[in-house]
């Protein structure tokens, strides 16, 4: 698309911040476009310009909804056309952030149930990074599990701003609980409090239950999934066969998913 065209749809902004934290994976914060809304867990669609054309791409909100910045978390494909130019970048360059967001993987969508789970594989911890930072989400479930699935454990990015957040909710007497639960497929797990294996075998076998001390039900819990799609078609399939349905439109339901590439 060109540059003229995406103008109309999408303001120009600028890189603020890059941080890495692996060879392949980084965070970066642009400046937030004037009048831009969004709901945690939502994602905006970024353009590049690359020779002389608008490349874009989805990505997820990882800021607060009231922040004045708005900050993502990437994943550096190898020879991928968009986050090759995005690995370049440097603060002060152009970033265009479209001006409407994106996606239905909002936890005001559940209506009831005491547990909210919300499970990741890589990049796809992104959007529960904003979600735990609404007071109102502390304030609806009992229970709040993140549990972020990775290959190598340098991958687990974002434990100490998770763990930041727990401490803050039990300084400002908020009454849910946060369980953050790391897991690594091909690192093995130590004394450090990870888990070793994939999401959906943890969660089939009883492991994620087992590490929480919590039972999950239908009644009392609900789930989110994003990341790997074949990670979340299997949890999917998990759910329904623990008796849960997918969260519609019109209501009822006890899953929300979101593949993440």
């Amino acid at each position: 698309m060109s540059v003229d065209v995406y103008s109309e749809k999408a303001s120009c902004e600028r890189l603020l911040s890059v941080h890495r934290w692996t060879d392949k994976l980084l965070t970066f914060r642009t400046t937030r476009p004037a009048g831009y809304t969004f709901t945690a867990g939502q994602f905006a669609r970024l353009g590049l310009e690359i020779d002389g054309e608008i490349v874009s791409r989805a990505y997820s909100i990882t800021s607060a909804v009231a922040d004045d910045e708005l900050e993502y978390y990437a994943i550096i494909v190898p020879g991928g056309k968009f986050t090759t130019r995005l690995d370049a970048l440097r603060p002060g360059d152009t970033v265009w952030v479209e001006k409407l967001s994106y996606g239905f993987m909002t936890a005001d969508r559940f209506t009831d149930g005491k547990q909210l789970w919300m499970l990741a594989t890589g990049t796809g911890l992104g959007p529960y990074l904003s979600i735990l930072q609404q007071r109102d989400v502390w304030e609806q479930f009992e229970q709040l599990v993140v549990v972020h699935g990775v290959r190598h454990r340098e991958e687990l990015a974002y434990a100490d701003q998770l763990e930041g957040l727990r401490a803050q909710a039990v300084a400002q007497g908020l009454p849910a609980r946060l369980h953050y639960l790391r897991t690594v497929t091909r690192d093995p797990a130590a004394a450090d409090g990870l888990l070793a294996g994939r999401i959906t075998a943890l969660l089939r076998d009883g492991a994620l239950e087992q590490a929480t001390g919590l039972a999950i039900g239908v009644e009392q819990s609900r789930f989110m999934a994003c990341g790997n799609p074949e990670m979340v078609t299997e949890v999917r399939e998990i759910l329904r066969e623990r008796g849960m349905t997918p969260l519609r439109r019109t209501g009822g339901g006890q899953f929300v998913t979101e593949d993440y590439w």
